[in-house]
């Protein structure tokens, strides 16, 4: 972490640089690297601030896992620790999946992670009891 005119910054190892230490901005980097360092993803499948265009608006998703084929593979959606994860939010990752047609969403606060399946041949998805590991995806 540095300081710079009284901010703080961290390095952001997906994106190769520092960035804002914010409340959202902390629960990311402490997931993502969770996600590297013991669900063992691979960091090249991993992107941090991906902007997707929906409904003509541009938006970002938060980070995207890509397959191996560089099709998206999984949406996270991350609040500071402090906001609570209610269907608001649930219903922002799902626009964004309109877009992107991921087979997994997560949404995270830090304190709070939710992970689903996506069944499209059923219209539905399915909550897991845990974040996969990334060889059982």
């Amino acid at each position: 972490m540095v300081c710079k005119n009284g901010k703080n910054y961290i390095f952001d190892p997906l994106r190769r640089k520092y960035v804002a230490l914010t409340p959202e901005e902390w629960v990311r980097q402490h997931f993502t690297h969770y996600l590297l360092h013991y669900k063992g993803y691979p960091q090249g499948l991993l992107a941090n601030e991906i902007q997707i265009t929906l409904n003509g608006m541009k938006r970002r998703c938060d980070t995207v896992l890509y397959n191996r084929d560089m099709t998206a593979r999984m949406i996270i959606e991350y609040k500071a620790p402090e906001i609570e994860i209610t269907q608001s939010v649930f219903d922002q990752i799902m626009r964004y999946n309109m877009v992107l047609k991921v087979d997994y969403l997560i949404v995270s606060n830090g304190m709070n992670h939710y992970c689903c399946r996506m069944d499209y041949s059923n219209n539905s998805y399915r909550f897991l009891p845990s974040i996969p590991d990334y060889n059982t995806l």
